[in-house]
Parts: C-alpha cells; structure tokens; sequence
C-alpha cells in the first residue's frame, strides 16, 4: 500500500537561529516531523568549551528552551521532533527533555543516538565525532520516539531518518534514500531556501524578505519531493533558491554521505506552482567505507588591531604604522609566530563625511602564547598614539589574545563506528551498517586534460556534461551578476563556489567560459591555489571548490570572511564581456 507524502519541516539552519521558528513551524501549517540543524563546524568547537567548563553541558541550550514553548503544541499536532542539538552530549539532552516533558505534564517518549564520538581514538583533538546517517533516527522514530536528539550526525540525516522510517525503505533503497538526502539539504539551512541569502533578492517583493518563513518537504514514497513552506508565511520558494541551496557546500556531482551516495547530476527541479518546487530524478548508490570525522582542536590564541587611515597619503600612512608596528615588536623580543596585515580601501575621494574618508588598516596576530599576542600587541599599538601618521586612532583598543580552533577531517572505516539508537524504553540497538559500499569520484571540467574522465552517467541520465557553445556575436563588459546568480560557503579550510544561470543560452555561454583558470582570473586570491571545476548540467549549475583559501577553518579566523560567506558575491562583482544576447 503506498503510504501518504511525509511533510517534514526545518525550524533551524544553525545554533543562534530564529528563536520564534519552531512555534512559527508548528503553528503555521500541517506538519508530520520538524526538524532542526544545530551544529557546524564552529558550533563543535564552542560546544566542546562548553563542556570544559562543565561535562554535563556540550548541547544547544536553545533547542530545551524552544521546547519548553513548544512541546506541548507538537503534542497535540502530533508532530514528531528530530534535531542534532545533542551535540557533544545528546544523552545528557535527552534526559533534559524528559524532565521538561515531566515538568510540562507532556506524555513524550524521548529517544537519542549515540555513537559519533570519537575522542578516544584522537586523544589530541578537543572534540572528535563522526558524522553518522539516518538509520540511527529511523530506528527510535519506527520505536515510537516523539522526540529524538543525535549528536554528529549529516545535516541531510535528520530527513533520510523519518524518510526512511515512515516509508520503511531498506539500507539498499539507494535511489529512494538519495532523493531524500538532496531534500534534507535543501532544507538544512532554513530560510535559505525561501528566499535567504538569495543572490535575485532584489526581483522579489522586499516586504516578503523581512521575515521569511522556514521551509518543508513533501516527500513522496518514490524519493520525489516538493520544497515549499506553509501558507502565508514570508519568503519565497522558486527554482533559483533550491538550486542556490543544492549548490551550497557540495562539490561535484556525487555527493557522498553515510546512507547513500546522491547524484545531485540527475537532480531534476520543476516548477509546480507558486512557492512549490519538485525534485525528482535524483539516484543513489552505495556510500563510502568510510565516514568523514569533524575534528576540533586549539590551535592558539590570536589578536587583532583595526587603525583607521583618514585622508590623503593612505598608502604612506599603512607604510609607516606597519613599519613602527614591526620595529616595536622587534624591540619588545616578543614577535608573534603570524602576522598578516590587510589594508581595506573603504576610502573616496572628496569624500562628505568622515569614514568615508577613511580605510582600514587590519593586523592579524597568532600564536601558540596568549602574552605574545597580548601584552606585546597592546602595547605596541598604544604606544605608537602621539607618534605616527596623521589622524591616529584605532577602531577598538587591543584586548587579550582569544583562543582560536582549528578543524581537521579525518575518515574511518564505518564498520568500526558503534551506531546506537537508544529507544525511549532505555533499550540500545545497535544500528546496521550498509551493506555495499562504493568509493565516490567527483566528475570534472573535461576541457581540462589534468582532470581524470567524468564517470559514465546513470541512466535516463543527465543532459550531456558540456553543451554546444554560443556562436560568436557583440558582447559588452558588466558584472557576472547580470546572468548568473552564486552561492558560496565553507568545508574546513576549503571554499566552494556554486555558479548557475537561469536559461539554457546562458548555460551555453558559461560552461565554456567560467574554467578553473577564468575563476582563479577573477578571483585572485584563488591564483595560487587549486581550484576544481564540477559541472551539473540539470542545474545549468558548475561548483568551483577552493583548496585552502580559509587557511584552518572558520575557527582559525585567516580572512575577515572566515566562511567564505560572501565569495559568490565577488564573483558575480567582477565584470567579463558577456554576449549582448544575453543581456
């Protein structure tokens, strides 16, 4: 018998999200689970401080008090609640939730996973945990959990997980569980798919952005699903915004994770009607051997010291700061082990008014000694006040040196990681891993010839990987922005890029222009980095991945964009000759 569509909603994209979303989520519309992503790379970091200064802490303090509004209304809608807010400690979490539950008077049945941490074979990272799939959630879900809580697990594992249970699809339901895996993804960072960090904002109604809404699937018992949200609620929901979402934070066209490998190459969005966007087409195979492992450790301490340069003569003024600065620490014999100074030309002309007058001089310190980064950094910096350019002033007084971490990825073989589902009768159940497995690779720019052949594609399979190019006509120099929307984000110390236009002559022009050498052309901090180029036709879309632009990762803080956040904008600010046919 097929089973109905499951309407899965997300009420967070990280820790600090929306307060009011799961009680908007619940209130807004029908719902059979609600979901909510907790954790990131730096969210473990300050999770496992956190828990320095107190074992029982180490979850998202957030999550219980949202549930103190709203586990009660979920109650009563029969809506089940799954969220990775467990973090570093989600027994501890779980047992918070029951005394909430016992407090409130709610009859919950509340289940978590275990299994992710891994401290004990990394004995010199701060934290270490593995990103585990869905099987674990599916197994408390099928048990009768209302509540479950994981620690690490994928943010797409928080929807393959109820997927899975309410249709009971197998491990091997490949094709099923990876439609599931691209809708989970869409919806893991929250309102970026309704409209959120959407690079074509400015074609919409302004007033549907000042709040929008969180959105849901609809997934059908093939693997198909509808992203869409609940009635009323602000924000949008096209095909641009789930293609920017599919793009954010993956690489090539496999997309590798513990339940199934995705071929986000077969995706196939259509347009169903207004804020509704079917996925369909997308298939699976077998996951790696291996799971990745996030791991988190100090790397030191760093410092900063932002000096404001008014005026005329900005280049002499940063010389001669720089030069006094350096000779200072010389001096003191306290030279910190980095120093990286960055001069930002927020500066005009003729300028009306003061800061716009001025730019900004940063300087970046680190190292493993908190005092070299503190005492010797404030004092040098103060003491320069009365001797040096013309218009001294910083825009903060330097502090103390603030601890920074670094993240690491590490892979282990699956079957050494002891998945366990903890029912909400204390039973733990081990969870099976999949039986086959396959070590993904990512197809590549085929134009270039240091680049291995892309894999054959799966039937009915995607459009063909290149399309014929435009045939040559005027063109005229404006920004990328003009035909093409980005979206961009972190992975460790790496950044990727996603690039899509919205047309297949559009398409037509920039598979042939935008190659890994144009992009390090227009971004030239990329220059001296390698950069991979990954082509998705269904999405007209190509995925540029940066190797070590973010240095150690968010935590180590190397450029003012610890993420890359905003890297898909520069690029769309950098102008080409693009064909008027287009414009």
């Amino acid at each position: 018998m097929t089973r109905p569509p499951l309407r899965i909603g997300n009420a967070s994209g990280f820790y600090g999200d929306r307060f009011d979303a799961m009680r908007e989520m619940l209130a807004g519309g029908d719902l059979d689970v609600l979901t909510g992503d907790y954790l990131a790379e730096l969210t473990m970091l300050i999770l496992g401080r956190d828990r320095l200064k107190d074992p029982a802490r180490g979850y998202a303090k957030t999550f219980l008090r949202q549930l103190e509004e709203c586990l009660g209304a979920a109650h009563e809608r029969g809506v089940r609640i799954v969220a990775n807010a467990g973090g570093l400690n989600p027994a501890g979490l779980a047992d918070a939730v029951r005394d909430l539950a016992g407090r409130l008077g709610v009859p919950a049945r509340v289940a978590h996973v275990e299994g992710d941490d891994l401290g004990g074979r990394f004995p010199g990272a701060l934290t270490a945990h593995a990103y585990l799939g869905g099987a674990g959630i599916a197994a408390c879900l099928t048990a009768g959990a209302d509540v479950v809580v994981t620690g690490r697990v994928t943010d797409a594992a928080l929807v393959t997980g109820p997927a899975a249970a309410h249709f009971g699809w197998g491990p091997d339901a490949y094709d099923r569980l990876a439609g599931a895996v691209v809708a989970g993804h869409v919806l893991e960072c929250g309102t970026q798919a309704t409209g959120g960090n959407y690079a074509f904002f400015a074609e919409h109604d302004p007033a549907s952005l000042l709040r929008p809404g969180f959105p849901l699937a609809e997934i059908h018992e093939d693997g198909s699903a509808v992203i869409t949200k609940h009635p009323g609620a602000g924000g949008f929901v096209d095909v641009g915004t789930v293609t920017a979402q599919l793009l954010y934070e993956t690489a090539g066209a496999r997309y590798a994770g513990p339940d199934v490998t995705a071929r986000l190459d077969t995706a196939v969005l259509t347009r169903e009607g207004p804020d509704r966007v079917r996925i369909s087409g997308v298939r699976g195979e077998a996951p790696p051997p291996t799971l990745k492992v996030g791991l988190n450790r100090l790397g030191g301490f760093r410092n900063e010291v932002v000096f404001v340069l008014t005026g005329p003569d900005t280049g002499a003024k940063a010389a001669l700061v720089r030069a006094q600065f350096e000779d200072a620490l010389d001096r003191a014999g306290s030279r910190p082990r980095e120093i990286r100074w960055e001069l930002v030309r927020t500066d005009r002309a003729d300028a009306a008014t003061q800061e716009t007058a001025s730019a900004l001089l940063r300087l970046v310190v680190r190292d493993a000694d908190a005092d070299a980064v503190g005492r010797a950094l404030s004092g040098a910096a103060v003491e320069l006040a009365l001797g040096s350019y013309p218009g001294f002033h910083v825009t903060a007084p330097p502090g103390k040196g603030a601890p920074y971490g670094v993240f690491e990825a590490a892979y282990v073989d699956r079957d050494t990681v002891e998945h366990v589902a903890v029912l909400p009768d204390g039973r733990r159940i081990p969870v099976a891993t999949a039986a086959d497995t396959l070590v993904p690779q990512d197809p590549t720019d085929p134009t270039d010839p240091t680049d291995p052949p892309p894999p054959e594609p799966l039937p009915p399979g995607p459009r063909p990987l290149l399309p014929e190019p435009l045939p040559p006509g005027p063109t005229r120099r404006v920004p990328l922005a003009r035909v093409a929307g980005a979206r961009s984000g972190d992975k460790g110390g790496d950044a990727n890029i996603g690039v899509w236009v919205r047309s297949d002559e559009a398409w037509r022009w920039l598979a042939h222009e935008m190659t890994a050498d144009r992009l390090r052309e227009l971004l030239p901090e990329a220059a001296p980095l390698p950069v991979t180029r990954h082509v998705l036709p269904n999405l007209r879309a190509l995925n540029f991945v940066v190797e070590g632009l973010l240095g150690e990762g968010v935590a180590s803080r190397a450029r003012f964009d610890p993420q890359a956040k905003g890297l898909g904008e520069w690029l769309r600010a950098r102008h080409l000759d693009i064909p008027e046919v287009l414009l």
